[in-house]
């Protein structure tokens, strides 16, 4: 029987293997770790790849986010808008900055945030919005903009997941005031460990991430601020520059995936991912909705086929999130969704004979 892992870093690893030893072994014979010319080389190629001024490399996405609320000036008891339908990390990063998660109900066919219900969410406490591009599928950034321009609210973009995707032909990221972007190992352009970054278009703002992100110092040893140690190192910096000239191609080759999937399932009783004329979904997932997941995902693992779900449990009823008081059945489509949803494998190693493996398994269920 076949046996098609959900996710495979090996193997983009041996493809370039080569490359990637270099670069890193240029790193250990330059033997400068830190905030080196790496990371400011990166930080430049991936603003310009983004369509920004500025990038501050950061130690993982959930500090990007983290601290851009801060450098936003997100105090404690500020309230931040922003979606159940997502990662941890996304609310963790509120948290952190002593902030209060507002959660604003998805669209059932996007699921991302449904910008026309922002406004009655908005309150005297409310200071930002933070949009998340989830599984690689952009926002309607026209909405949230007009909310946040019409309350003078802060826009700090989750593009976790969306490195390469594109709104009304503009990369996701430049929309707000700051732009998140996390280089977990399987991202689409991810790194080998922990790392991210924030890109903008205010210098102002980037000076106070750079400052942020190692001990609020000017200089070594000269704190003029309270800032934390965040840093992308020169290992990852190195790694990350060369796959940042793959990641269009990846991107492509996702997509062309996502294409065959979608067009096989058609008819089928697999609700396939909704993709909108004005937006360039990068597939960092392929997130489809069944009725019988559980029936489905036992099937599938069965004859050989890694699946996930992202997610199983929306923020809002996670136990560690408990005291912000928001009871099962407040956001019921959030709630449904998060019964449905699998993720099916998609990456650019993908062989066409797993592909149409995966289709073809998939397409026998639903006869």
């Amino acid at each position: 029987m076949i046996s098609i892992p959900f996710g495979n870093l090996h193997r983009q690893y041996q493809k370039y293997k080569k490359e990637i030893d270099d670069v890193i072994q240029d790193v250990l014979d330059n033997g400068h770790f830190i905030l080196g010319e790496n990371v400011k080389k990166f930080e430049e190629e991936f603003a310009e790849y983004c369509g920004a001024k500025f990038g501050t490399g950061v130690g993982s996405g959930t500090e990007a986010i983290h601290l851009a609320l801060l450098a936003c000036g997100i105090e404690s008891g500020d309230e931040v808008i922003t979606v159940s339908n997502t990662a941890v990390p996304t609310v963790s990063a509120i948290t952190a900055a002593n902030a209060a998660p507002v959660f604003i109900e998805i669209d059932e066919f996007s699921y991302n945030i449904n910008p026309d219900l922002i406004e009655e969410r908005i309150s005297e406490k409310t200071r930002a919005i933070i949009p998340v591009h989830l599984y690689g599928n952009p926002c309607n950034m026209n909405g949230i903009s007009k909310m946040a321009k019409k309350y003078s609210l802060k826009v700090v973009e989750d593009c976790a997941q969306a490195h390469g995707a594109e709104y009304k032909g503009r990369k996701v990221g430049t929309f707000g005031d700051a732009g998140c972007f996390s280089f977990y190992p399987s991202k689409n352009l991810g790194a080998y460990g922990d790392g991210g970054m924030v890109i903008t278009n205010d210098a102002e703002l980037d000076h106070k991430l750079k400052l942020l992100r190692n001990y609020g110092q000017e200089k070594r040893y000269f704190s003029i601020v309270k800032g934390f140690n965040s840093r992308l190192d020169e290992i990852q910096a190195a790694i990350l520059r060369f796959k940042l000239k793959k990641l269009d191609f990846w991107n492509e080759l996702r997509i062309k995936i996502a294409k065959k999937y979608s067009d096989s399932f058609s008819g089928s009783g697999i609700i396939c991912p909704k993709l909108n004329d004005d937006s360039k979904h990068v597939f960092h997932l392929y997130v489809a909705r069944v009725k019988d997941r559980d029936c489905f995902i036992n099937y599938l693992e069965k004859n050989g086929i890694g699946v996930f779900i992202h997610y199983p449990i929306p923020v809002h009823l996670q136990q560690a999130y408990k005291e912000l008081n928001v009871k099962e059945g407040s956001l019921p489509v959030t709630e449904k969704v998060s019964k449905e949803i699998v993720s099916i494998p998609i990456y650019p190693e993908l062989e066409e004979s797993e592909i149409g493996y995966i289709i073809s398994k998939i397409k026998e269920y639903f006869v």
